[in-house]
């Protein structure tokens, strides 16, 4: 965690500092107030994600490169999505091209907003996808994991085409869509398994150990089975969890909200929790995806949006108990290092 703090998320903010710097320079105004907004509102999903360079060994600072610019797409385009007056399956199926492409070193760059009509970033985009194509060309054992990250980058933009149609589309579509892979996961609803495809912490593993230069075809194989579905799908719940409240005021959707009570919620989240926790055993450096699912459940549970929902406290107590004492070092570490922060700025 000393090392996190003094060396991981301070280069993190270095990387996104320069994106920022970048997105202040985008001739559109709708585009250049959603990509301000996302990095603002979003530092936390780079943070988190950052932790994975560590994996990297002396390529950490490529990997928090890539996990940058690839977390910044991701959240970029999710306000793009969330806020947009656009419904068009069509538009963002296009613009979540740029994630197929980010993960594919040898694809050309597309017109990511053909389909809209605020269009003029300045090169945002394109210069993010290239980025991670360039990290990624480097990395010569990356040809194990493409397959598995590929997988996941198309689930994730599936979701994301699937959940921002017009309302009444979504729900239909989402189930139709988990009904493809029900086999797959048989012990997950289909609210659950929307829930596991939208994570990008498979990908950040997958090319963390890709950089490393520790990556083999039967690791790759691995950590896919391991992160997917359980580790994915506990940190997208626990997003959704501590965002009901925002959720439900700005009309987006929520699948913790698909749950019958809070009860069956809890029991559900500390399934995931002991799911995850076997899951990752397998995994070299086990210790690492351990501290990571006992750090999820820190971080988001010290978020301050957790106070305004009801009943948070037996939630945050009952998963804290589940997760074990290190979860709960990250949760007061986490609570401290928030109060630091909110204090400088």
């Amino acid at each position: 965690m000393v090392r996190v703090y003094k060396q991981i998320f301070p280069y993190v903010h270095k990387q996104l500092n320069q994106w920022r710097k970048k997105a202040e320079t985008i001739p559109n105004t709708e585009l250049k107030t959603q990509a301000l907004a996302s990095i603002q509102h979003k530092t936390f999903h780079c943070e988190g994600g950052g932790i994975y360079s560590l994996l990297a060994r002396e390529n950490w600072r490529e990997a928090v490169r890539f996990i940058v610019a690839y977390q910044t797409i991701s959240d970029y385009l999710d306000n793009l999505c969330d806020r947009s007056t656009s419904m068009d399956p069509e538009d963002f199926r296009m613009l979540h091209a740029s994630m197929t492409d980010a993960l594919n070193p040898g694809n050309e760059l597309k017109d990511y907003y053909y389909y809209r009509e605020d269009k003029n970033d300045g090169g945002y985009l394109h210069s993010l996808v290239l980025a991670c194509q360039e990290v990624l060309r480097d990395a010569s054992p990356y040809s194990f994991a493409q397959p598995y990250t590929s997988k996941l980058g198309y689930l994730y933009n599936d979701l994301q085409v699937h959940k921002h149609v017009q309302e009444e589309e979504r729900i239909p579509r989402l189930k139709g869509w988990f009904e493809h892979y029900q086999q797959e996961c048989p012990n997950l609803e289909w609210y659950e398994f929307s829930a596991c495809t939208g994570s990008t912490l498979g990908i950040f593993c997958l090319v963390s150990y890709s950089l490393s230069g520790e990556m083999t075809e039967g690791l790759a194989e691995q950590v896919m089975c391991s992160y997917f579905p359980y580790m994915q799908g506990l940190h997208i719940l626990l997003d959704y969890y501590i965002d009901q409240q925002e959720d439900e005021e700005e009309g987006d959707l929520n699948f913790c909200s698909y749950y019958e009570h809070e009860e069956l919620m809890r029991d559900r989240f500390v399934y995931f929790v002991k799911q995850t926790n076997l899951s990752v055993k397998s995994l070299p450096h086990a210790a690492f995806h351990e501290m990571i699912r006992e750090g999820l459940v820190g971080l988001y549970l010290a978020d301050h949006k957790v106070k305004r929902i009801s009943h948070a406290k037996s939630f945050v107590k009952a998963l804290l108990r589940a997760s074990g004492k290190k979860a709960t070092f990250f949760y007061y570490n986490s609570k401290m290092y928030n109060r630091l922060r909110s204090i400088q700025s």
